[in-house]
């Protein structure tokens, strides 16, 4: 009974189509080229100055930690902060439409 069960599944595996996928590659500089024309704070900015030239932001963290670090978060970008100044800016993914 074994024999006939491996001889079926056996057969039933060969018998099965071969499914195939492909894989894309993107290289690290050529991920959101779309976006990258976005204007965003820059390092070293205060908040001040983030606030003059974007606005409110949509939503924001309060400081947390040691250094205190902080999260604005705008419609097409994440400001974090570091006390007062930027210490870096993230583009917020947004998918492409076909």
């Amino acid at each position: 009974m074994r024999k006939l069960i491996t001889t079926l599944l056996c057969s039933f595996s060969l018998a099965s189509p071969t499914l195939y996928a492909d894989t894309v590659y993107v290289p690290i500089g050529q991920q959101g080229s779309q976006q990258a024309s976005i204007e965003r704070p820059q390092q070293g900015m205060s908040k001040d100055q983030v606030q003059e030239k974007f606005g409110e932001p949509k939503d924001w963290d309060e400081p947390i930690g040691d250094p205190p670090i902080s999260r604005w978060v705008y419609e097409k970008f994440t400001v974090y902060f570091e006390y007062d100044r930027v210490i870096h800016s993230v583009l917020i993914h947004a998918p492409i439409n076909h």
